[in-house]
C-alpha cells in the first residue's frame, strides 16, 4: 500500500511539472480571465512627482532604475526619487521617506514581499502604486494582467497607465504560547498550515535556479502528513471544527504556472475566498489537482470554498502562517479581514489618443533619448496636479 501511495505522489509531481510547462498551454483558455471588475480611470495628471522603492539585489534592478529615469526625463518631469530596501528594512522606512516627498505615484521594483510592505503604507492614502515586478512569484502583477517579463512595458504602465482601486486584506496573528502578536496587510493569498510549511522549507538555491517551480519540490515532500484540528468562524457565525492540512485566504486567485487557483476570486469584490483543504491521502491531493487544473465546478469534500469578509481561526497548537508567499510566524489565533477598495494601483490601458505617442516615447526610453513626445502629449489631457 505504501508503494501505491508513493507512485501516486510521483505521478502527481510529474503531472504538475508537465502541465506547468506545456499542458497549461492547452488549458490556457480555461485559465485566462480578469481578476478585476469595472473600468479603470485616467489619473488626470499633467505631470507627476515619482518616488521609487527598489530592491537592489533583484535581477534587472539597475535596468529598471535606468528605464524609470529615462521615462521621467522623456516626459519632462522632475527626477524620480529612489529609495533602496535593505536586508534589515524591506521597505517600511523607505516608503515613509517616499511619502514625505508627496509623490503622485510610488513605483515598487521588487518581489511580492516588497510590494506587500509598500502597499501596507499606501492603503487609504490615495497615492497610486505602480508595479515593476522583479521577483519570483510576482503574484499581484499577474492578477492585474501585467506581463511580468516585460520590464519596459511595466514601467510605461506604472507611469502612464490608468488606475483603479483594489481590495487589500489584513491578517492579525496571535501566538498564545509566546505572547507574540502582529498585524499585516496582504494583497493576494495568505494561509495557515501546509502552504506555509512548504514556503518555509523551499530550497533557496533551487528557487534561484528554477524560480517558482522550486515550490513543487518542497510541496511533494510535505504532502504526507497529518491533518490538524482548528475552529473557523466566518463573518461572526458559530465556530465550525475542522481537520485541515491548510486554509487559504484569497483576495484573488491567479498563481504562477498559468493556474487560476480560485476561479471566482476577484480583487475588487469586497470579499475573501476562503479555501479549506483537508485531504487525508494522495488520492485526495490528486482530486484537488484535477479540480484546480480543469476548473471543475463539482463539489469536492476535501476542498471547500467559502466567501467571507472576516474570518477567525483558532488552533489548539501553533501552526505556521504565510502572507503572499512570505512566512509570517506561528499562530494559535488568526483574524483575517478584507479592506475593500483601499489601495490605488496603476494598470494597463493608456489614454486612448496617446497610444501612438507613447509607443514612440517608449522607443526613446529604451534608447535613452529625450524627445519630449510624452511631454507634448500629456498637457492635452484633462486634470491638474493636486
Amino acid at each position: 500500500m505504501s508503494d501505491l501511495i508513493l507512485y501516486l505522489l510521483i505521478a502527481v509531481a510529474l503531472a504538475f511539472a508537465v502541465s506547468s510547462w506545456w499542458g497549461v498551454r492547452r488549458l490556457k483558455a480555461l485559465h485566462v480571465r480578469s481578476a478585476m471588475g469595472g473600468d479603470a480611470q485616467d489619473s488626470g495628471l499633467i505631470e507627476q512627482r515619482v518616488a521609487v522603492i527598489l530592491n537592489p539585489v533583484k535581477a534587472r534592478s539597475a535596468e529598471a532604475k535606468a528605464t524609470i529615469q529615462r521615462a521621467c526625463l522623456t516626459a519632462g518631469w522632475d527626477e524620480p526619487v529612489f529609495f533602496e530596501t535593505t536586508l534589515e528594512d524591506p521597505g517600511f522606512s523607505q516608503v515613509q521617506d517616499a511619502l514625505a516627498h508627496k509623490p503622485d505615484v510610488v513605483l515598487v521594483g521588487g518581489g511580492d514581499g516588497t510590494v506587500r510592505v509598500v502597499a501596507e503604507s499606501l492603503t487609504h492614502t490615495g497615492v497610486a502604486m505602480g508595479l515593476i515586478p522583479l521577483g519570483t512569484g510576482n503574484l499581484l502583477a499577474r492578477n492585474v494582467d501585467l506581463d511580468v517579463n516585460d520590464l519596459h512595458g511595466n514601467v510605461r504602465t506604472a507611469l502612464f497607465g490608468r488606475q483603479r482601486f483594489i481590495d487589500t486584506a489584513r491578517m492579525g496573528i496571535e501566538n498564545s504560547r509566546t505572547g507574540h502578536s502582529s498585524e499585516h496587510v496582504f494583497l493576494v493569498i495568505a494561509g495557515i498550515g501546509m502552504d506555509a510549511e512548504v514556503l518555509a522549507d523551499t530550497n533557496a538555491g533551487l528557487k534561484k535556479a528554477v524560480g517558482w517551480l522550486a515550490y513543487t519540490e518542497a510541496g511533494m515532500r510535505h504532502l504526507p502528513g497529518r491533518r490538524k484540528k482548528i475552529s473557523i468562524s466566518l463573518d461572526g457565525s458559530p465556530e465550525q471544527v475542522r481537520n485541515i492540512r491548510s486554509v487559504l485566504f484569497a483576495n484573488c486567485g491567479l498563481v504562477p504556472g498559468g493556474i487560476d487557483f480560485i476561479p471566482q476570486a476577484m480583487i475588487d469584490d469586497g470579499m475573501l475566498d476562503v479555501v479549506v483543504m483537508s485531504p487525508r491521502s494522495a488520492l485526495g491531493w490528486l482530486l484537488m489537482y484535477v479540480k484546480i487544473m480543469f476548473k471543475h465546478t463539482g463539489k469536492l469534500p476535501v476542498m471547500t470554498v467559502y466567501r467571507s469578509g472576516r474570518v477567525v481561526i483558532r488552533c489548539p497548537e501553533p501552526m505556521p502562517t504565510q502572507l503572499d508567499g512570505d512566512t509570517s510566524g506561528e499562530a494559535t489565533r488568526l483574524t483575517v479581514q478584507v479592506d475593500p477598495r483601499s489601495l490605488l494601483i496603476r494598470v494597463k490601458g493608456q489614454i486612448q489618443d496617446g497610444q501612438e505617442l507613447l509607443g514612440s516615447a517608449q522607443a526613446d526610453i529604451q534608447g535613452g533619448l529625450r524627445t519630449g513626445l510624452v511631454r507634448r502629449w500629456l498637457p492635452s489631457q484633462p486634470g491638474l496636479r493636486p
